[in-house]
């Protein structure tokens, strides 16, 4: 199936075959058919509740989910568009709060494909089509929408007036779509991944940034001025800290002192400084300093740095062992993973990992290395991924497994009883469907 899309509902199901047959391919960047599917079902991207759109590498999913939360707390509606899914396609479109339904799905599905069966609409410009046309039928106070792939040239960049944009954590990820030669572009690339997510930025626009290498830095300034947006880079215009056990955010409007996000991971506190910066720099939305510190505790994003409650999955090991899941798969990613697990003892970590063919093994591997027991491969079900022979030389024993479960019933745990599953998002969600923790 495209992106690994299945569905229990069978006129959902239904639609997604039809999509699989339709698609010319995953990863198609380009506005020209994403318009002109939209055109047909009457613009809806011209049509929507105020608009925060969210670019990066790394963390901008975790960035939406801090956006969700600060304006569910303010006791507004909201609508999130992200990807890929964990477990059910529903989770790509929330509506009003909630996923949205089977039958809506469905009949969304089905006017997006017929309208467009010439046009030949890739997998994710279809689904953001219906997202969309979603968005425009549901009432609303905000909707946020999470960029697919790049930014200049992603399905989302559809929409011309949004009230913030938001640049996320940057790195190399998607180099055979991104790092391809195109007149005008950057030759370094980072300098080309920076350019490429500046492409968001829209004229009168607040747009917000994270901190990066200075060249990095210049591209997108330079490219906002090009085009008349307000660039408000972190450092600068606004900044973020923790320090006694709270995060400490600033900007021209004043001080905030935020406890620090619930989600786990050191960068988490980067990712909600940028939702609350996107909040903060806009006016179309009213967001109160209540919600903002609500939003620290109430933001979920299953699959990255989810620790395992109770449940089928983690009955295959002893009681006393912790089984950690994350869904990343890049350098960025690996980093972040050896900076979360820097305190435990060297060989305690016993690692499950299962990557695409299209991922570098050593982004998850070298950064955990000192830290690893042992190194289990199981396949990413229903995609092509690294066979065992393809991961690089760790401090540890590497074996392979057919499955997840078949994985933790063979692993001898290290002295820290410590089990990762990590390497692909679409991993992270089977572990989840096995130990019924399925988002909602």
């Amino acid at each position: 199936m495209a992106d690994g899309a299945i569905s229990d509902h069978p006129a959902v199901q239904a639609q997604l075959d039809r999509l699989e047959m339709l698609s010319p391919g995953r990863d198609v960047l380009g506005l020209e058919r994403i318009l002109e599917v939209l055109s047909r079902l009457g613009d809806p991207q011209d049509k929507l509740p105020p608009v925060f759109h969210v670019a990066g590498t790394n963390g901008k999913g975790s960035t939406c989910a801090f956006l969700r939360a600060a304006i569910e707390a303010e006791g507004l509606k909201c609508h999130v568009y992200t990807s890929p899914h964990l477990v059910r396609f529903n989770e790509r479109i929330r509506l009003a709060g909630k996923l949205i339904e089977d039958d809506y799905l469905a009949e969304l599905l089905a006017r997006v494909l017929d309208i467009s069966a010439d046009i030949n609409p890739s997998f994710f410009e279809a689904t953001t089509a219906a997202a969309l046309l979603a968005f425009a039928e549901t009432p609303g106070d905000a909707c946020i929408l999470e960029v697919g792939l790049g930014g200049r040239l992603d399905a989302t960049n559809v929409v011309t007036r949004p009230v913030a944009t938001g640049i996320a954590a940057l790195g190399i990820d998607h180099e055979a779509f991104l790092l391809s030669p195109e007149a005008g572009a950057p030759d370094d690339p980072m300098v080309r991944i920076a350019w490429e997510k500046a492409g968001i930025a829209k004229k009168n626009t607040p747009l917000l940034t994270q901190k990066y290498a200075d060249d990095m830095l210049h591209v997108i300034a330079d490219h906002a001025a090009n085009i008349g947006a307000q660039h408000f880079p972190r450092g600068e215009e606004w900044d973020a800290a923790i320090y006694e056990g709270q995060l400490h955010y600033k900007d021209h409007n004043g001080k905030l002192n935020l406890p620090l996000p619930a989600l786990v991971g050191a960068h988490q506190a980067d990712n909600a400084a940028l939702a609350i910066a996107m909040l903060r720099h806009q006016t179309a939305v009213k967001i109160t300093d209540a919600a903002l510190k609500a939003a620290m505790g109430w933001a979920q994003w299953p699959g990255r740095m989810h620790f395992l409650i109770a449940g089928p999955v983690t009955h295959l090991l002893p009681s006393d062992a912790e089984i950690w899941v994350d869904g990343g798969h890049n350098v960025s990613a690996g980093l972040a993973l050896a900076k979360h697990f820097a305190d435990y003892a060297a060989g305690s970590i016993d690692l499950v990992i299962g990557m695409l063919s299209n991922k570098d093994p050593a982004a998850i591997i070298t950064p955990l290395h000192e830290k690893l027991a042992s190194v289990t491969v199981v396949p990413v079900p229903g995609h092509e991924s690294h066979a065992a022979g393809d991961y690089p030389a760790a401090d540890a024993p590497v074996t392979k497994a057919s499955d997840i479960t078949a994985a933790l019933r063979s692993v001898t745990l290290g002295p820290g009883k410590t089990v990762l599953i990590a390497g692909s998002l679409y991993l992270a969600g089977e572990v989840l469907k096995l130990n019924e923790q399925v988002p909602d």
